[in-house]
């Protein structure tokens, strides 16, 4: 636990691995937005000259796309606890997780509302966590088969391209929300703080993931306050 310059308590949430990951994995997925937009559509040509032709294109686009897998590995080797913390969250649900869904297009528009405690992840992190890895295993095995054309049936080549498309599709919609509440959401600037430097304010930690906040106490690494609106 430290101190924040505004003298308010912070508790580490995530590894340097993982922060790592989460950016090299951003930094690939709109890397291979960018790359793909002149091989989908005409117009978005004038950027074949900008990449050095559409060889070259071709080519970038397969370097990122192994380039958006490497962080997977990345965190399994250098944070492997994180990785499982991850994986054991995102695939643990409760009630309180489908509750907290319930009450979410309020805390999404608002950033304000009774929910019950959540882990490290809550179920909004959870669901994206789901979705994205539901895209990605679309976009990674659909590529893979468009990479290597001849290796499969025509049938499956064919196939390959609409799942690759629709797996984009929910990927960049998934992104989108994503962005936003990294962003525009009112409790953005601390989510965002954890994503980058690896520690959340306590109060964050205590409203927004309030098993995990009662798990650190536990454990002695974040010493609870005492509510000041009792008497002495």
């Amino acid at each position: 636990m430290k101190k924040q310059n505004s003298n308010e308590s912070t508790v580490k949430r995530f590894s340097k691995a993982f922060i790592i990951s989460h950016w090299v994995n951003a930094f690939a997925f709109f890397a291979l937005y960018i790359t793909a937009l002149p091989l989908y559509t005409d117009f978005f040509n004038w950027l074949y000259p900008v990449f050095g032709g559409p060889e070259m294109a071709r080519l970038l686009h397969r370097i990122f796309a192994v380039l958006f897998i490497v962080p997977l590995f990345l965190l399994i080797i250098f944070d492997f606890a994180g990785f499982k913390n991850w994986a054991k969250n995102i695939l643990k649900w409760e009630k309180k997780d489908f509750q907290f869904l319930m009450a979410f297009p309020k805390e999404f528009f608002l950033g304000k509302s009774k929910v019950p405690k959540q882990d490290f992840f809550n179920a909004g992190e959870k669901l994206n966590s789901l979705l994205t890895i539901m895209c990605t295993l679309m976009l990674i095995g659909s590529g893979f088969v468009m990479w290597f054309p001849g290796a499969f049936a025509s049938g499956v080549v064919q196939w390959a391209y609409p799942i690759h498309n629709i797996g984009f599709g929910l990927a960049l919609a998934v992104v989108v929300g994503h962005i936003f509440l990294s962003i525009g959401h009112p409790n953005s600037k601390a989510s965002m703080r954890g994503m980058t430097k690896g520690d959340v304010p306590i109060s964050y930690a205590k409203e927004h993931h309030g098993v995990w906040y009662d798990e650190m106490v536990k454990k002695g690494e974040i010493k609870e306050e005492k509510d000041k609106s009792k008497g002495a």
